[in-house]
């Protein structure tokens, strides 16, 4: 309910191969090890050692830490920025419905001038056009801008030959309460930074910018810990207080890419998908729990994140492990236990969640909980099975309610010179 740690040279290192759009197919085609699935990150990670520890949790060194709202990460690269780098302290989501005349070319154009925003904002420079000065005192605090494409916006633009399989609808799930009006869309964005003007500046430069192109369809906005906000710096928490993106898979995992990133010769190659699930939080029903229910539901201790069968964060959790009485350590329902990839046949996914917190809902009860973000490399052997288990046998679920959902195929990075999805739009 997270990314990682590498120890590779990324690709805007010195001595890197300029990125073309064959090198990047060559990668994923063949070179997509974890070397490279983390070198973009591990990169960033090196040089940065953000002072709130990567996106699944792992601490990273302080002694060296930026002041914050200096660090710049790239646009360009093999994989698009906001995957593997370390979660931001605020998020911007949004989706948009192309425009029924603005067709391919029209898309083009607005990849073309996205892309090139997101680079200059990326570096912590004025937008160019439609630039408002929202942020104008602001360094570029790790800012990452990420492109998805709904399976809607294939039809489109004529390339429903084009689009993948793996981008098939999601399947309905026992329990789901979805808002269709809040899900899909033809383009998503996920902005993140660690501070929230520059977060709102590249969304509403962006959203300008596409002006008789695309128009909005939903926007949601999300928190996480701010970098530099605890003494040691450790996995973030939920608004349930519970420490969430211990069990995140890693690029030391030799099937990290494999889970990730796609492969194969067509334009979705070295990219991912992103599942986007709007999750709100029974919180009432769930502080009125003594803790120790609360710990029994999840699995893990409240205080430390650490499995109920012993150790701490980072020990690997015993499903086997009993009590002194016969019963599992970790309950048969517990939420670890039902989410674990030995319980769904390996399935395993990059999560890189956010919280949020709408005010209140009519009846009183707040409007809050987790804005699920989650890249895979097929959410038919990620997302989906995990959600089918968790749907009908996790005791998470009573004091969840999914209320939004969306799937989108996130392109590949692109190169200097070069904008996300060109290789689609003009190969």
């Amino acid at each position: 309910m997270g990314a990682a740690t590498a120890t590779a040279q990324g690709p805007g290192a010195p001595g890197a191969r300029p990125l073309t759009r064959r090198t990047l197919l060559g990668g994923a085609g063949a070179g997509l090890a974890v070397g490279a699935a983390g070198g973009a990150f591990a990169a960033h990670q090196l040089t940065t050692r953000r002072a709130h520890g990567s996106a699944q949790g792992s601490a990273t060194d302080t002694s060296a830490a930026p002041a914050l709202g200096t660090v710049a990460v790239p646009f360009h690269g093999q994989h698009q920025a906001g995957i593997l780098q370390p979660q931001q302290a605020r998020v911007q989501l949004a989706a948009f419905d192309l425009a029924g005349n603005a067709g391919r070319d029209g898309l083009r154009g607005l990849m073309q001038k996205w892309s090139a925003t997101a680079a200059l904002l990326a570096a912590g420079k004025p937008a160019g056009e439609h630039e408002n000065q929202i942020a104008s005192d602001a360094g570029p605090c790790a800012l990452t801008v990420t492109f998805g494409f709904g399976a809607s916006l294939f039809d489109r633009v004529g390339l429903a030959e084009r689009r993948p399989a793996a981008l098939a609808p999601l399947p309905e799930f026992p329990g789901d309460a979805l808002d269709r009006s809040r899900g899909d869309g033809d383009l998503w964005l996920q902005i993140g930074a660690d501070d929230a003007l520059v977060a709102f500046h590249a969304l509403r430069v962006l959203q300008r910018q596409a002006a008789g192109l695309a128009t909005l369809r939903w926007q949601m906005s999300g928190f996480h810990r701010t970098p530099g906000a605890t003494a040691h710096p450790m996995t973030g928490r939920n608004l349930m207080g519970q420490v969430d993106g211990t069990n995140n898979p890693k690029p030391s995992d030799p099937d990290f890419a494999a889970r990730v990133f796609t492969t194969g010769p067509d334009w979705p190659a070295g990219g991912s998908y992103a599942v986007v699930r709007r999750i709100r939080m029974l919180l009432d029903n769930w502080e009125n729990l003594p803790v120790d229910r609360q710990e029994r539901v999840i699995g893990r201790r409240k205080s430390d994140g650490a499995p109920l069968s012993g150790g701490s964060e980072s020990t690997p959790v015993a499903l086997d492990a009993t009590n002194q009485d016969g019963s599992f350590a970790i309950a048969p329902d517990a939420h670890i236990r039902v989410a674990a990839p030995a319980s769904n046949g390996g399935a395993a996914m990059l999560r890189r969640g956010f919280s949020y917190h709408d005010g209140l809902l009519p009846d009183g009860s707040l409007d809050a909980g987790l804005l699920f973000i989650a890249f895979q490399s097929d959410p038919a052997r990620g997302f989906v099975p995990v959600q089918r288990k968790l749907a009908k046998g996790d005791g998470l679920s009573r004091f969840l309610r999914h209320e939004a959902s969306a799937l989108f195929a996130v392109p590949p990075g692109a190169a200097e010179g070069e904008y996300v999805g060109q290789f689609l739009l003009e190969g």
